[in-house]
């Protein structure tokens, strides 16, 4: 199952053929501001192994996300996140920084909520956004989601949790 295309976005699984262009991005400084630190190319391939459970296991995960004429662009998705001890369905995105500002990431997470709401029939959507990340708190925002709290997740973690009835 996987997001209908969008006027400029094409979606499809992530595979181990995917590396170089999962790692430039997960390994990105830009990209991964908000992370403890980028990932190196181990990390990229644990990374498409993760969504290619998901795949099997839920029917959905992180896509890859292209233009329609093919140019990768990210990976964007849902995948499910304990937040507050409990599984949530999420929508995670990460564009390439060269194409940041376009709105690439809230035309596929757009997508994405649709599959979620109208094909998964999920109740609830969640985004978990580093609290000083604006971008991608306005993704959030423009596809219809509010903040719902603040998510501790350690002594020194928080998480905005942003969220949304579908």
């Amino acid at each position: 199952m996987l997001p209908a295309p969008t006027a400029r976005l094409r979606f499809r699984e992530m595979t181990g053929d995917d590396v170089d262009v999962m790692a430039a991005l997960l390994g990105d400084p830009v990209v991964m501001a908000y992370y403890p630190a980028p990932k190196s190319r181990a990390d990229a391939l644990a990374w498409i192994a993760w969504n290619e459970e998901g795949y099997a296991r839920h029917g959905h995960g992180l896509w890859i996300v292209e233009t329609a004429d093919g140019e990768f662009v990210g990976d964007c998705g849902l995948t499910w996140q304990q937040v507050g001890g409990e599984a949530r369905l999420e929508v995670g995105y990460h564009v390439r920084a060269d194409l940041q500002g376009q709105g690439y990431a809230t035309e596929a997470a757009a997508a994405c909520r649709d599959l979620a709401r109208d094909s998964l029939r999920a109740a609830e959507l969640v985004a978990i956004v580093h609290p000083h990340n604006a971008a991608s708190r306005r993704v959030a925002e423009k596809i219809g989601m509010r903040h719902l709290t603040d998510d501790r997740t350690g002594p020194l973690t928080v998480r905005t949790v942003m969220g949304m009835a579908l």
